[in-house]
């Protein structure tokens, strides 16, 4: 009877195991891709979704490495009587010269608002507590030491505005995560415990926190991004690593925090954006560059997240091992993410349809092969009776069962950097998770669905639209002006798919800070032309093919 019971207990245990995911090297990706990778029924997938997103907005690792205390940042932050420390931080640190609340400063750092309550489909998010809360999204609370802490969840790259909705898995076009902890280690840094107690109001609980965040940023290498738009997050993994010892757990040595090993990304700009989520689903390696060819990409970044956030890592192996439900609902909700499109936004009658059908042509001939296909529901029978927004509808997605790595002659030096990267693979954790890093010689070509809301294009923002990409990169434009998606007339040119130019160009656009000039290291638009748009010297597409290639790209 033992033996039936043992026989049963594993055959149950298998059950379950055969839906995890398969995280491994090569594992083949089905058409439609996995955007249930965990083999959920619906109505716990659905539940998975709600929870994962309220977990990409309240950030989840309760053993994160810096956390500064809520009260005492907020009241010195916070316009009123004077505040000789916060006029010492104006004095020496231009940013906190605009900031008259803590507010103020997340909007700097780029954080959106929490999208309204009328907001429903992918836009639903969950409010935390079940309220809109009046801060803004992505601002994050940690309890710890009898006190309440502050950090920047995932919402903090991985929402934008487009067009007045707040959109979750979208790249955020304006963070500043790096550039904040940039400013977080020279304030740290300056200074005093007492004199931040004694101008601040911290408690003894809070300056419990705040020392912990002076003792842990001394481990962080952040790096300022070359543009704004730009991330920095894997420079910054790299050279915080370079500030710990090199063993299975990176522990912290107080010389190397003081004198960091050489590392190639100190001196060489590796600046990418902050992918979208829905496209995970489709691919089996991760990045930009494909490089991380196994384990799950959620953990991964988790761990990646806390070595660029001075976390002991002890501390958390102990906490990713007893979190694996939080990390099945962030994986879930990640994994089951939907693009916006661009029926949200305009008419669906005011695109022209027959364009877009002559635009798949094209599309089927020169990019598929790279970029996938996208099955319309206008190719099935009786779809003409149909609205027209059903019509243009992608009905499945089949991008490749392994995903590519190619190089077009893009700019080489992101892929470049992640043969810094590649020491992640040491560690414990890493090897625990399965997490494979091989640098790679290219980059992923990307799926495109939702790629009509991406702009501006390329990994490093070099291309401002559509037409550009289009376009010899030698004929491309060399600068142009960045904007927020605020007004869909004024800020998109919805012809060319991106941000208006030259003399369309928003005057409110024309600071430095939204400049964008590719020719500088790092931000070449090079590539992306020859033997793909171009043959033999010539142009393949005609102005009316790209016109009709962009049409059908608004409708993924």
């Amino acid at each position: 009877m033992k033996y039936f019971i043992l026989f049963c207990y594993f055959v149950c245990q298998g059950s379950a195991f055969a839906t995890a995911p398969d995280w491994s090297e090569g594992a083949p990706i089905p058409p439609g891709g996995r955007p249930n990778p965990y083999g959920l029924s619906e109505s716990e997938r659905v539940k998975a979704v709600e929870a994962g997103r309220g977990l990409a907005i309240s950030y989840p690792v309760s053993v994160t490495g810096l956390l500064p205390p809520y009260v005492p940042i907020r009241d010195l932050l916070r316009d009123g009587q004077s505040n000789p420390l916060r006029e010492l931080f104006q004095f020496f640190f231009e940013a906190f010269r605009g900031w008259h609340s803590l507010n103020d400063a997340l909007a700097w750092v780029g954080l959106h608002p929490f999208p309204a309550e009328s907001e429903t489909g992918i836009y639903t998010v969950p409010y935390p507590n079940g309220k809109r809360p009046n801060y803004p999204m992505g601002l994050s609370f940690v309890e710890k030491h009898n006190t309440t802490g502050f950090t920047l969840s995932c919402a903090e790259c991985h929402s934008s505005n487009l067009f007045g909705k707040t959109v979750l898995g979208l790249t955020n076009r304006f963070p500043r995560a790096n550039e904040t902890f940039v400013l977080a280690k020279l304030t740290a840094a300056a200074t005093d415990p007492g004199l931040f107690q004694a101008f601040s109001g911290a408690s003894a609980d809070d300056m419990v926190l705040f020392n912990e965040l002076k003792k842990n940023i001394r481990s962080v290498g952040p790096i300022k991004p070359i543009q704004l738009g730009l991330d920095t997050s894997l420079a910054q993994v790299a050279l915080s690593l370079a500030h710990r010892n090199q063993d299975a757990f990176a522990t912290k040595n107080p010389d190397l925090e003081s004198s960091p090993r050489a590392d190639f990304l100190a001196r060489t700009p590796a600046d990418s954006k902050p992918a979208v989520w829905w496209n995970l689903k489709y691919k089996d390696r991760w990045l930009s560059d494909g490089s991380v060819v196994s384990g799950n990409p959620i953990f991964t970044n988790l761990l990646w997240n806390e070595v660029g956030r001075g976390a002991d890592l002890h501390e958390l192996e102990a906490w990713l091992n007893n979190n694996g439900e939080t990390i099945k609902n962030l994986t879930t909700a990640v994994f089951s993410a939907e693009a916006p499109r661009f029926t949200d936004f305009f008419s669906a009658e005011s695109l022209d349809l027959e364009g877009a059908k002559r635009g798949e042509k094209l599309f089927l001939a020169h990019c598929a092969g790279c970029h996938g296909t996208y099955e319309k529901v206008w190719s099935r029978p009786g779809s003409e009776k149909l609205a027209f927004v059903e019509q243009m509808k992608t009905s499945l997605v089949t991008y490749r069962p392994h995903t590519k790595v190619v190089d077009v002659g893009t700019d080489p030096h992101r892929y470049q950097g992640m043969q810094s990267l590649a020491q992640l693979n040491a560690l414990a954790i890493s090897q625990q998770n399965g997490t494979v890093i091989k640098p790679q010689s290219g980059y992923v070509p990307p799926p495109l669905v939702g790629i009509w809301a991406r702009w501006p294009y390329f990994h490093n923002n070099s291309v401002p639209s559509l037409c550009a990409v289009l376009t010899p990169s030698s004929e491309r434009p060399a600068s142009y002006f960045a904007g927020e998606a605020n007004d869909p007339d004024r800020d998109f040119d919805r012809e060319c798919n991106g941000y208006p130019i030259d003399q369309a160009t928003p005057e409110t656009w024309k600071r430095q800070e939204f400049y964008y000039d590719t020719s500088r290291t790092g931000m070449s638009n090079s590539g992306h032309d020859e033997d793909i748009f171009i043959k033999d010297g010539r142009e393949i597409l005609s102005a009316q093919d790209k016109k009709d290639l962009i049409l059908f790209l608004q409708t993924l």
